[in-house]
């Protein structure tokens, strides 16, 4: 394998999460719409928000790898080549980020962060 093909990483994912791989999509972009519409209402990011929401970055993605081997037709132990390891890290990458937005994106809509004025 000469070249990273996007095509290969995507049936790759197919064969690692099944029948999870589209929902998980279409969560993925309702999340990140909440998110930017988030952005929009506070017009920028709170900083306590974000690194409250940090702090579950390390645990959502060891979930992210739990979840993909629970479901998935393959383990870890089946990974050889590097797109399978590049796809490993990805979805601890995912897992990580995904649930930074998700914990800042519900303690924003939620009122759970903190609020400051802006003069």
């Amino acid at each position: 394998m000469k070249e990273l093909d996007p095509l290969i990483l995507l049936a790759v994912f197919q064969e690692m999460l099944g029948a999870w791989l589209w929902p998980l999509i279409a969560v993925a972009v309702l999340g990140t719409l909440a998110f930017v519409l988030l952005l929009v209402r506070d017009r920028g990011l709170r900083a306590r928000q974000l690194v409250g929401a940090q702090a579950l970055a390390l645990p959502g993605g060891a979930l992210a790898l739990w979840i993909m081997a629970s479901v998935s037709s393959s383990g870890f132990t089946d990974a050889a080549g590097p797109a399978d390891w590049i796809l490993i890290t990805l979805v601890f990458m995912l897992g990580a980020v995904g649930a930074t937005i998700v914990a800042y994106t519900l303690a924003g809509w939620l009122g759970l962060g903190a609020r400051t004025r802006h003069t």
